[in-house]
């Protein structure tokens, strides 16, 4: 069930914002308490379960979302039918930015694990953007922040072959742990990522696990040998 925030309590610290880890680098963070006097558009926080699809592309979109925790994969499909995850959207990301300058979403944003995300409207992001420039330098910086992890899948996920590419994307997915953790993807979404085929990518893990490259410490998390699938990555 969505709980529902005003946009003051979550500037504010008021309800579970206070403990929010997005705390300091919402789009929100930077504004001044002015800013909010005439806006009364709620921010919803909800949690989706994996699999459930948050918007479709081509959908008309008013609203844009943060990432609260958990992952999402935004996917394109191919001509044939065929799909490919371009991105993936994690803890502090903002996703559905495209609106801001169109009218629908660009991709399917579905849920990879259980994930929370606060949903705000289009229309306060542009109100707010238009007369504070600390909200426009963090939209630009958002979006650049896209561009930018568009452009790395690019060109460390799309090429090479396929045991450096699955090494490339355990290092991506693991470089926000400090203990070298990550949990794995299926391996049907690691291939939409990488362009590989789904057999490939699980040939290519259970090689990495044979090699002691991946430890299993708890269901579906594992240990990286982060040193040795650098050397891989890089080969």
């Amino acid at each position: 069930m969505a709980k529902n925030i005003t946009l003051r309590e979550a500037w504010s610290g008021e309800a579970d914002c206070l403990h929010c880890p997005l705390r300091t680098s919402v789009l929100f963070a930077g504004l001044e308490e002015e800013d909010f006097e005439s806006i009364h558009d709620p921010i919803d926080q909800f949690a989706i379960a994996p699999g459930t699809t948050l918007y479709h592309t081509g959908d008309s979109g008013d609203y844009l979302f943060t990432v609260r925790s958990g992952t999402l994969k935004l996917v394109q499909y191919l001509p044939d039918g065929g799909q490919r995850i371009v991105r993936l959207a994690r803890v502090t990301d903002v996703i559905g930015l495209e609106i801001l300058v169109g009218n629908h979403y660009e991709h399917d944003a579905i849920a990879i694990h259980r994930t929370e995300v606060c949903r705000y409207p289009a229309q306060v992001v542009r109100i707010l953007g238009r007369k504070n420039p600390k909200l426009y330098r963090e939209l630009m910086t958002r979006w650049q922040r896209a561009l930018s992890e568009a452009d790395a899948w690019l060109t460390e996920l799309s090429t090479g072959s396929a045991r450096r590419r699955v090494a490339r994307l355990l290092l991506r997915l693991a470089r926000d742990q400090t203990n070298g953790e990550c949990e794995l993807l299926s391996r049907e979404d690691m291939g939409a990522i990488l362009g590989i085929t789904t057999e490939t990518a699980s040939r290519t893990v259970a090689e990495y696990k044979r090699r002691r490259l991946l430890v299993e410490a708890d269901p579906n998390l594992f240990l990286l040998d982060i040193p040795s699938l650098r050397r891989i990555s890089e080969s």
